[in-house]
């Protein structure tokens, strides 16, 4: 009997919890609709007022027309094929020789007096800096773009992975050497794991200096590309086209972040027990 009351006041909790989950969603998306809404009829407004003129601040309307105009074209389409390929390869190499680069330092006394330094003072200069260099090293082409990005995301990287291990709780190491845990298995059953949360922002703010390196790296020559057709739209003072390209690598963005960070990023919560905010 005593389980029995156990069990229902265990459904009856799980019951409630699913109850009130499903108005809180609700009322985050009519703020959401209502902000956003009330958002664009503003800014529609705002761009009729004659403030500014319509080619230097256009409103939600025009930018959709140019965006639709840019799609039908193909221009955003083939655009975005560029500049995804071009992303992808240099943050996969960031995490090629970040993430090792990184455990080697926070397990590495030498090497975190030594290249964790260099690192953290590298880590505060801007992705556009190494422009000029690029240049000069490798010369117009697809070489110094890949160079740009891999130097604007590589730190990020490193530093995430450091700040994750160095923050595993030593007695899980402890526990585990006394099980006969050690060498690589430690790493990828103990301290990996833990270090993971960490690691996960260290990587996603990688991706977002990639991108952003990626934008100022694509200046470099002419290719139809995401920030070359940025800069075409400041070459022509035709704002909208600027605004829909915007909108399409803030658009990439919510989808890579839908689609490659945020399953993460549940798994951790449910599985470190994290409440999800509200």
């Amino acid at each position: 009997m005593a389980t029995l009351a156990k069990n229902n006041l265990l459904l009856r909790g799980l019951k409630g919890i699913t109850t009130t989950s499903n108005p809180i969603k609700r009322e985050t998306l009519y703020r959401r609709v209502v902000f956003f809404s009330l958002l664009f009829v503003g800014w529609e407004l705002f761009s009729h007022s004659g403030v500014w003129p319509d080619y230097l601040f256009p409103g939600p309307i025009a930018i959709a027309q140019s965006l639709w105009s840019g799609l039908k074209k193909g221009l955003y389409i083939y655009g975005t094929w560029v500049s995804m390929l071009r992303l992808i390869a240099g943050y996969v190499i960031s995490l090629l020789i970040g993430v090792p680069l990184g455990a080697l330092i926070a397990r590495n006394k030498y090497f975190k007096d030594t290249l964790g330094a260099l690192v953290i003072s590298l880590q505060a200069l801007p992705s556009v800096c190494w422009l000029p260099l690029a240049i000069l090293w490798f010369g117009l082409n697809e070489r110094a773009i890949l160079f740009v990005v891999v130097m604007g995301s590589l730190f990020s990287i490193v530093l995430g992975v450091e700040s994750g291990i160095n923050n595993t709780p030593p007695i899980y190491v402890k526990a585990a050497r006394n099980l006969g845990t050690t060498g690589l298995r430690l790493y990828t059953r103990v301290i990996l794991p833990s270090a993971f949360p960490i690691i996960l922002a260290g990587l996603k703010q990688g991706w977002a200096f990639a991108w952003r390196s990626l934008m100022s790296a694509e200046l470099l020559y002419f290719t139809l590309s995401l920030g070359n057709l940025l800069q075409t739209g400041r070459d022509l003072n035709d704002a909208a086209q600027v605004m829909a390209v915007m909108t399409v690598i803030i658009g990439i963005g919510l989808a890579f972040n839908q689609l490659l960070f945020a399953p993460f990023e549940r798994q951790i919560a449910n599985r470190w027990g994290f409440s999800p905010s509200k």
